[in-house]
């Protein structure tokens, strides 16, 4: 894909967004390099990240059996009593191209949500790619979540308020979680989805075209490089549980919170699934964060941003585990609802 005509991104980030960068190690996303290589570059650059930050009431690591193997959990439970009653339940599934992360690198972004929201936030350790070729990890986060859900009462959480939240690929893998857990099984515990910069299945995109690049780690090559790892085969891609914008979002879809940054090359999937919902009349609430690229929730040391998105969820997570039908998130100057998605990419008239 040609680059000539790339918006300059550098020049349109946050004064926060660009501490960030200058803060940031380039080689966590260089995909040129090997795959230990890669992966040791993205855990020493996360680590930073995940220093600090909320502090849990309680944390478990436990092992769950799947028809993949055993699969590793962290349970964060947050501070307080909740009531005395059971907590409801957010299984996170962390971002990474499918290739790269684990529960460390995504620790601070899960203790947040935790904190924010009251419920027990769960980080499921889903076998990576190449190693493991789709379905695989889709059926491992599949298994842990009705395993969850059947044994509700050993972790002291309410089997009714389940929800699922995830980031970039992760956000991929909790959608396509909840429709394969629905089609195969049940899903009528999943109450919410969190998706934070998800791609879902489009293949060329205006924001595509127009964003990515080696600060994000989301060049056409880099996205090919972990399309590539993550499929069996090139069909995969038309899967249903791929391509998530090519299943039947018309029924079993609880209310989604979707979030995107306004300089990610994947902005527009989360356009597009956000009218999808909008035209099967399912609740929604999506939100554009401004001055941002993908990735950004990493960053809350430095990044207010990312609080917020992080808030926004927790609080939206709080509304549709509540019944209560509105699903309103506090306002904010970084982050924008975008109700009129029709004028998403329309430029401003030149004179």
């Amino acid at each position: 894909m040609a680059t000539f005509n790339k918006l300059d991104v550098l020049s349109r980030v946050s004064p926060q967004m660009r501490a960030v960068l200058d803060q940031a190690d380039p080689d966590a996303y260089d995909t040129n390099a090997t795959l230990p290589e890669l992966r040791a570059a993205y855990i020493a650059e996360r680590s930073f990240w995940n220093e600090g930050g909320p502090v849990m009431a309680d944390t478990i690591t436990d092992s769950i059996p799947t028809s993949h193997g055993a699969v590793k959990i962290r349970l964060h439970q947050p501070q307080g009593n909740g009531n005395g009653q059971p907590r409801p339940l957010l299984a996170y599934l962390h971002g990474g191209g499918y290739v790269l992360g684990n529960l460390d690198t995504h620790d601070r972004i899960m203790r947040i949500l935790a904190a924010e929201s009251g419920a027990c936030v769960a980080g499921i350790d889903y076998a990576l790619s190449p190693e493991a070729k789709f379905p695989v990890a889709l059926e491992q986060c599949a298994e842990v979540v009705s395993q969850l859900h059947q044994h509700a009462a050993d972790y002291g959480i309410d089997p009714n308020g389940f929800a699922l939240a995830g980031d970039s690929g992760g956000a991929q893998l909790a959608l396509a979680t909840l429709l394969y857990l629905r089609d195969h099984s049940d899903a009528s515990h999943i109450k919410a989805l969190l998706l934070y910069y998800g791609l879902f299945g489009l293949r060329d995109s205006v924001s595509r075209r127009l964003l990515g690049g080696s600060w994000d780690g989301l060049t056409e090559a880099d996205l090919d490089y972990y399309q590539d790892c993550y499929l069996a085969s090139p069909a995969d891609s038309r899967s249903p549980y791929v391509d998530c914008l090519s299943a039947d979002l018309g029924h079993g879809i609880p209310p989604a919170y979707i979030a995107a940054a306004e300089l990610d090359p994947l902005r527009d999937d989360s356009a597009a699934l956000a009218l999808m919902l909008a035209n099967h009349g399912t609740p929604y609430r999506l939100e554009v964060f401004e001055g941002v690229i993908h990735a950004f929730l990493h960053n809350s040391r430095m990044l207010d941003t990312a609080w917020e998105a992080l808030r926004h969820g927790a609080a939206f997570l709080r509304d549709a585990l509540s019944g209560s039908g509105h699903y309103d998130v506090p306002g904010s100057e970084a982050g924008q609802s975008s109700g009129d998605l029709d004028s998403w990419w329309t430029p401003q008239n030149q004179d």
